[in-house]
């Protein structure tokens, strides 16, 4: 047994003992879900969905989550109820939409594989948060000084959310998106006009971080490079306002006087 799965078996078995008839359901999702997991530097995220999260049910779980963030250094679980779930699929529909395509049940039923996750709304999120990411590379970018070390850091930590956001703006245009980053990034130019090279760069950096090579800029200078990162993720967010603009996807029609 890997030890990534004799670690989430000893969990749920500790929140089946803690939580009694109280767990419904523990689903894996995220790169161990969809068989990309790199031992010692992916994370194994946990989705708990209880029948009752008052706080002295939370409290009893606590001790499992204590242990499980502590001792093995993992992010701690989302608990939910099946009602919050799909209660939330309009504010949380890009995780909503990745969890059902990808996930592993571990105890009880697949609560997830059914919730209806209304694509218009879909397609704010994905708006708002593509702005959102832009808006904090830039900070980052005004704020560094030119420093060559902390520029390459932040375009590597951010390609992963980027890559998730890119994959879900070819969801918004109506594509069936790959999960691989070359395809993704690929497809997102063909479509928007956002340069996969600016992406790759990232992704590269990122890949380097991973495998332990030293952090340095093989492909010029990093400040053009960061430039062509920021202008990519603009044509992208500009693109995706214009093919689905903010008047079609209003809640209600407005009223005629």
């Amino acid at each position: 047994m890997a030890e990534s799965d004799r670690k989430l078996t000893e969990l749920v078995g500790r929140l089946k003992e803690a939580a009694h008839s109280n767990l419904e359901a523990v689903l894996l999702y995220g790169s161990a879900a969809r068989g990309e997991f790199v031992e010692g530097h992916s994370d194994l995220n946990v989705l708990c969905v209880l029948g009752s999260l008052a706080a002295e049910e939370l409290k009893r779980v606590a001790p499992v989550v204590n242990w499980w963030t502590g001792e093995h250094k993992e992010p701690a679980p989302l608990f939910f109820t099946e009602k919050e779930l799909r209660e939330s699929a309009d504010v949380f529909a890009i995780e909503l939409l990745d969890m059902q395509k990808e996930n592993r049940v571990l105890f009880g039923k697949n609560l997830i594989a059914e919730i209806h996750v209304p694509m218009n709304l879909h397609r704010v999120q994905v708006e708002h948060e593509m702005r959102t990411a832009l808006l904090k590379l830039r900070q980052h970018f005004v704020l560094s000084a030119g420093n060559v070390h902390e520029l390459s850091n932040v375009m590597a930590k951010s390609i992963s959310s980027v890559k998730t956001l890119l994959r879900h703006v070819l969801i918004a245009f109506g594509e069936n998106a790959p999960n691989d980053a070359k395809s993704i990034f690929a497809r997102v130019e063909e479509i928007t006009g956002g340069e996969a090279s600016a992406f790759e760069v990232a992704n590269a950096m990122r890949e380097n971080r991973a495998g332990g090579v030293a952090q340095t800029n093989p492909h010029g200078d990093i400040a053009v490079q960061y430039g062509m990162y920021l202008r990519a993720m603009e044509r992208v967010t500009e693109a995706l306002d214009h093919h689905a603009p903010k008047r079609e996807w209003q809640r209600t029609a407005k009223s005629s006087s």
